[in-house]
């Protein structure tokens, strides 16, 4: 449960899509609210603090410290009250008339240093909840980034750039290597690799040819195409991705404000009680006291001194919230879903076997090879480099070095030519042996496999995949003790790659082969049958279903800055046994809100039939007032100790690589 809003309107009203008028000035209010408030609860705070030092090491109750926590309490006070008197105006009773009665009955007790402390704890509840409006902006923004601004549009045999937003369906666009898509389109000419991770999921390059489809923001490793516009703007896949995060915000509910419900009664029975303690006593200290212990300040702090906490303590362990809310939800989530790509695997080609022919060791096929790719951008020549380089392996100099599109590399390495690609490209250049009866493994289960020849003979062929995550069994594990019911993976990746994954980190539920609607549309089937759902993902594919769980979880590390911004949580160690841990978190810190508000409801009926009955003045209910605001804030503070069995996060320096590792004395060709 959260405090209202005090800036919700203004939240509210920068929800809208605003790419489109950068000053924005229709809108008619502040963009910099946040800032400002920001610095106003940082002064009024220092002033504050500063009348308590002045209390402790001088004299007790000077004017210095009295006006040093009346101005800060103005400060603090001043939206709230200015808020509260805008509700009244409209109509409407909530906690921001508490908050401000509870200012306003501290500030006239002269307890200047009581009202400016519920005003700040208030303040900081609502900076961190403003803070998460921001994200759904920036991902749109992001979003928008990923698409091409411009595009090479062929007239006949001319090439003339223009702007991506010009395209029409039937134009021919030419995309050379390392080109974003402009739009969605079939290739017309030429073949290259494609790496699409951003709208399929897909963790290997895919290769296309004449007749294939192209998305938009997709990028173009190898080879100079032409493609025909199929679908141009926001009626591109990308275009449409946009539209999913939107459509997707906007059907997120509220969290329901419990105590708000509740304040249009309570505010009006506070008042009533005070105004028939008048009429019977005639005793204004008794009034004033019944005021000031039914300031509702354990009301108050029981959420925000309880998501400080948790939020310390997740971000201690890695873990960055950006939704408060979300702190709260996540104890009630019991179904996870996990995209697969840099989620449960490293989202990176790793080389994962080694398998040479005859006399030829290993390592020699490595280092044939990567010497080979050595002047390539393809993933492939990066894996094969990083292996090297971990071995200890010394690369020789390419020589001829000549490349081609999607099928293959002819290079000359220590005076001898190695041919190193796909099968059918080195049947293309005369090996005539069948290379594919050595292989022994699926190369559909995501598997990317190279042959490699040296003058015509053929020494062996390498084997690449998507690496799964190693804690990423574990991490499941400990979900389904935590007492979640169902997790499922939901990929864009081929049926057979998905199924593997699964099987090695123990997940029965998948949903291969889906495009971010399809994503969208499994996660709102597990929601409309009572789930409460987590996603989990790291590409722009994912947002959407970031999006439209009850609380997404963005890999953040490796993640994509748009599902970033589009989930509330991010991993920023990408460790997934995070995620047991968060459950607990969120559990101990509901159980805590709730002791909290319990002890508020005791604390004021008690406070209240002392205050009217005469036994405490207004000193001792000043003083009862903070002595409970105390308690709630110490027992929000067992929170931050939560999860220090856990080792911190600490980035790992890159470590040089061991003359005596595995791989440099022989690099097995077993399965790595």
């Amino acid at each position: 449960m959260q405090v209202t809003s005090l800036l919700g309107s203004q939240t509210s009203e920068h929800s809208h899509d605003h790419h489109h008028d950068d000053d924005c000035t229709s809108c008619g209010h502040d963009h910099e609210h946040t800032p400002v408030h920001l610095m106003q609860t940082l002064v009024g705070l220092i002033l504050i603090i500063n009348a308590f030092v002045v209390e402790w090491f001088f004299v007790k109750g000077t004017m210095v410290a009295n006006f040093s926590a009346m101005i800060g309490a103005i400060i603090l006070g001043y939206p709230i009250i200015w808020t509260s008197i805008k509700d009244i105006r409209k109509g409407s009773l909530t906690i921001n008339e508490l908050v401000g009665i509870a200012v306003l009955a501290a500030f006239a007790s002269g307890d200047y240093k009581t009202a400016g402390l519920v005003a700040f704890f208030m303040l900081l509840g609502e900076i961190i909840e403003t803070r998460t409006a921001a994200g759904a902006r920036a991902s749109i923004e992001s979003l928008i980034k990923l698409t091409p601004t411009k595009a090479r549009r062929l007239k006949g045999a001319q090439e003339e750039e223009v702007a991506a937003k010009e395209l029409k369906v039937g134009d021919i666009i030419r995309v050379r290597p390392g080109d974003n898509v402009a739009a969605d389109g079939i290739i017309l000419q030429g073949q290259g690799s494609f790496n699409q991770a951003n709208i399929t999921g897909e963790s290997l390059p895919v290769d296309k040819k004449p007749g294939d489809e192209a998305f938009a923001g997709t990028i173009n490793l190898t080879g100079v195409l032409e493609i025909r516009v199929s679908r141009a703007g926001t009626d591109t896949t990308l275009g449409r991705v946009r539209d999913l995060i939107l459509a997707a915000e906007k059907t997120k509910l509220p969290i329901m404000r419990i105590v708000d419900q509740y304040m249009v009664y309570y505010t009006p029975l506070v008042l009533v009680m005070g105004a028939l303690v008048w009429a019977f006593t005639h005793d204004l200290d008794r009034v004033i006291s019944v005021l000031v212990v039914a300031c509702p300040c354990a009301f108050i702090l029981a959420t925000p001194t309880a998501m400080v906490a948790a939020l310390s303590s997740a971000a201690r362990l890695g873990i960055l919230i950006k939704n408060v809310g979300d702190i709260e939800a996540a104890a009630r989530i019991n179904a996870f879903v996990f995209d697969k790509t840099g989620t449960l695997t490293t989202g990176k080609l790793a080389v994962s076997r080694l398998a040479p022919l005859g006399a030829i060791t290993p390592a020699e096929l490595l280092r044939l090879a990567a010497s080979a790719e050595k002047y390539s951008n393809h993933p492939t020549a990066k894996a094969l480099a990083d292996l090297a380089t971990e071995a200890g392996l010394k690369l020789a100099e390419p020589k001829n070095f000549a490349e081609t599109a999607g099928r293959g590399i002819k290079a000359t390495v220590d005076g001898e030519e190695i041919l190193i690609g796909r099968a059918a490209w080195l049947r293309d250049n005369g090996i005539t042996e069948d290379v594919t009866l050595s292989v022994d493994i699926n190369e559909t289960e995501g598997f990317s496999l190279i042959f490699v020849s040296r003058n015509g003979t053929y020494l062996g062929w390498i084997g690449l995949r998507d690496q799964t995550r190693p804690e990423a069994k574990e991490a499941l594990a400990e979900l389904m003790s935590t007492g979640v019911r169902r997790i499922a993976m939901v990929s864009g990746d081929r049926q057979p790659v998905a199924a593997r994954v699964a099987r090695e980190i123990g997940c029965e539920e998948v949903v291969a082969e889906c495009l971010p609607q399809n994503k969208v549309e499994f996660v709102q089937a597990l929601k409309a049958r009572g789930y409460r759902v987590a996603v989990i993902g790291d590409g722009v594919n994912d947002a959407p279903a970031l999006a439209a769980g009850d609380i997404g979880i963005a890999m953040g590390a490796a993640g994509s800055e748009v599902a970033i911004h589009s989930a509330t949580i991010a991993l920023m160690n990408n460790d997934l046994r995070r995620l047991p841990f968060l459950i607990r978190l969120s559990r101990s810190t509901r159980s805590v809100i709730n002791q909290n508000f319990l002890f508020g409801v005791f604390f004021i009926i008690g406070g209240l039939a002392l205050a009217a009955f005469g036994y405490v003045n207004p000193v001792v209910a000043a003083i009862m007032h903070n002595l409970g605001s105390l308690i709630v804030v110490f027992n929000s503070a067992r929170l931050v100790r939560h999860g220090e069995d856990l080792e911190p996060f600490q980035k790992t320096p890159p470590q040089e690589p061991k003359p005596n590792t595995p791989h440099a004395k022989g690099l097995s060709p077993q399965p790595a």
